[in-house]
Formats: C-alpha cells, sequence, structure tokens
C-alpha cells in the first residue's frame, strides 16, 4: 500500500474510529495517557461467557490523530482473540499496521492504545494510584 493510502487510512480511523464508546460492563479495563501529546485511552474488554475469547471491545478518550487512528486498528484486531492471542501482539504489529515512519514522540502516541490493552489484559501487573 503506498504511503498516501497509509495517510488516508489513518485520517479515516481519527475521524470515524472503529469500536469507540462506553462499555458496561467490562471484564478488564487498561488505561493510558501521554502527557507528552495529551493522549488518554481507556480500553475495554467483555469476555465470553466461559471462555478467555474477547467478545466486545471499545476504547474510550482523547487524542491525536495517530494515538486514535492505532488504537482503532488495534481493536479491530482483538475481537474473537484469546486474551493469550491477544497478548501476543507486539509493538512492531501495531506500528506495521499504521504503515508510515514515525518519530519517537509520535511512537509513543501509536502505542498508547497497546499500553492500555497490556493493561487491560494483566491488571495485576498495572502500577497502583498513589
Amino acid at each position: 500500500m503506498a504511503y498516501d493510502m497509509y495517510q488516508e487510512v489513518i485520517l479515516q480511523h481519527y475521524r470515524t474510529p472503529r469500536n469507540f464508546g462506553p462499555l458496561e460492563p467490562a471484564d478488564r479495563v487498561g488505561e493510558e495517557s501521554n502527557p507528552l501529546c495529551g493522549d488518554h485511552i481507556t480500553m475495554r474488554l467483555r469476555l465470553g461467557a466461559g471462555d478467555q475469547k474477547i467478545q466486545e471491545v471499545r476504547f474510550e478518550g482523547d487524542g491525536c490523530a495517530i494515538s486514535m487512528a492505532s488504537t482503532s486498528m488495534l481493536t479491530e484486531r482483538l475481537k474473537g482473540l484469546t486474551l493469550d492471542d491477544a497478548g501476543k501482539i507486539t509493538q512492531d504489529d501495531v506500528m506495521q499496521k499504521l504503515g508510515i515512519p514515525l518519530s519517537p514522540v509520535r511512537i509513543k502516541c501509536a502505542l498508547t492504545g497497546y499500553v492500555a490493552l497490556g493493561r487491560a489484559l494483566h491488571p495485576s501487573r498495572a502500577p497502583s494510584s498513589p
């Protein structure tokens, strides 16, 4: 896909993010903020009864085009995955899906939703609030 096409896909996901909005009740919740850009993402997962498959995923928050688009793209990939398979998604997978080169500051934007997902998948590893 050409660079311009990647840019258009990013803009589409930013303008009309997929899986955006509340999800109650949620079985897993993770949050991440990026103070450098003002991004804040909350990722919510609902699991199927009796299994560890992601039946529903939603996110909420504010952010730049890169953070919102990358989180939107990530949520599309998560539906139907087991928690274990979702945990195998890497930072490189997220960056590859965006398909454009990013500066180190923008990489943090692109990974805000990914970090929120990690906190939802591993709530016991998330730092506690002071």
